[in-house]
């Protein structure tokens, strides 16, 4: 799998895209620090400065997504802040974000080999669907403005019904497939924002885009920024939730290989991707930012433009950055009502969800197989059924809980004799070759 029309390119004309991309993260990115009590320009910040960090390191050959706040985190996070403070929680994400590290190290002396062997396509597959499908009731609540949503929406428009939400999330998905089919030339190339603006217009014709926290914000303040103490009862907590992000990482970059028709598990390789994460988690962390995951909305949104050059996601970084500092820009987009994002977050999380069939299908993955089937059932539905499962020092729970469980069932469960082997061809391939050198 090559693609040599993966180049960076570094464009002023790109810039735009890579606003469209900071849109599809911008949602996810700030609710992490919004349920955790973070701050969200330091998020923003920290989003942008996680990114670059990670393109500086695979510079070989950069990967076209973006880092920002990882879910696996918020509940970690939240009990971390309530019992040992905000500035301890973060001192044990530190420690995480250099055990993700170490992770990359073991992967670069281990080589692909070990990663082949607790992650093929039949664990790795089924991961990548949880990521989209876990996600899809964030994405039909914000549509349908569920919760209280609801009564925030009520308090701009008495007259405002769950219909009406609905209405806005369909013209915002409904403009954004008419550029993707139809569109031609710019129009063609930024789908998303073309539904996102469609939505937020349609939006201020019913009256719920509140405009007072635009009009009162300044135009530029400094990020909120606290420094980590070390606690060791905090370090220890938190240490333990970096193997779901890390699984959920791995997933990701297969998925934007998939995508884009490049290998990145051979180049730049896993063992650089893992330590531009684990690097961006700790230097996040350092100023109270939440710990950095590679965003498989972005995936979905690179998918659908089929811009694949790395160099978006820097502009997409530099708006993050300027944004954590000009809040009068971040209000007006923190403005943006929830329903006009779900309706395009119901694509994306299903183009995610479609990205692990196919890695299942182009693994060609035997489905007739019974320890296959057995490893993808006890994947999903434990992770969709929202099973918990907690160890007192860690808690595992959808993406997390799955991924492990597949990981460990992949291990103990015996191969049935003559049954297809279970493969992930770039990862094999550059198994062969360093054992070949």
């Amino acid at each position: 799998m090559s693609n040599p029309s993966i180049e960076y390119n570094f464009r002023l004309k790109d810039s735009l895209l890579g606003v469209q991309f900071l849109f599809v993260a911008f949602g996810a990115l700030v609710l992490m620090p919004i349920l955790t009590g973070l701050d969200t320009s330091v998020a923003l910040f920290t989003a942008g400065v996680g990114t670059l960090i990670f393109q500086f390191i695979c510079r070989k050959k950069v990967v076209p997504i973006f880092l920002a706040s990882s879910f696996a985190f918020i509940a970690p996070i939240s009990f971390a802040v309530e019992k040992w403070g905000l500035s301890a929680a973060m001192g044990g994400v530190v420690f995480a974000g250099l055990a993700y590290t170490a992770f990359s190290f073991v992967v670069r002396y281990k080589g692909a080999s070990f990663v082949h062997k607790i992650l093929p396509a039949v664990v790795v597959g089924p991961v990548i669907m949880t990521i989209g499908l876990i996600l899809s009731p964030s994405a039909v609540g914000m549509a349908t403005a569920s919760g209280d949503m609801l009564g925030a929406y009520q308090a701009l428009n008495p007259h405002f019904s769950a219909n009406d939400a609905m209405i806005i999330a369909g013209v915002s998905l409904l403009v954004t497939l008419i550029c993707i089919m139809f569109a031609k030339g710019m129009m063609k190339l930024v789908p998303i924002l073309c539904g996102v603006s469609a939505g937020y217009i349609l939006s201020c014709f019913y009256g719920i885009v509140d405009f007072s926290k635009v009009a009162s914000a300044p135009w530029f303040a400094m990020p909120n920024f606290t420094t980590p103490t070390f606690q060791l009862d905090a370090i220890l907590y938190m240490i333990p939730v970096i193997i779901a992000p890390i699984i959920e990482h791995i997933g990701n970059v297969i998925a934007i290989g998939n995508v884009t028709k490049y290998d990145f598990v051979k180049k730049p390789g896993l063992e650089n991707t893992l330590l531009g994460d684990g690097i961006a988690t700790t230097v996040a962390a350092f100023v109270a930012g939440p710990p950095c995951t590679t965003y498989a909305e972005v995936t979905g949104a690179v998918r659908l433009t089929r811009a694949f050059n790395p160099a978006i996601m820097t502009w997409s970084a530099i708006a993050a950055i300027l944004l954590a500092f000009v809040s009068k820009l971040g209000a007006l987009i923190a403005s943006i009502p929830a329903c006009v994002l779900g309706g395009i977050m119901i694509l994306l999380f299903g183009i995610i969800a479609s990205v692990g069939m196919e890695t299942l299908i182009k693994a060609k993955v035997d489905m007739a197989n019974p320890r296959n089937m057995v490893i993808i059932a006890l994947i999903l539905v434990p992770a969709l059924g929202g099973m918990i499962l907690d160890l007192g020092v860690a808690t595992f729970s959808q993406i997390g809980l799955g991924a492990v469980v597949g990981v460990v069932l992949n291990l103990v469960l015996p191969h049935v004799e003559n049954a297809e082997e279970l493969d992930l061809p770039q990862v094999h391939e550059l198994a062969d070759e360093k054992d070949a050198k």
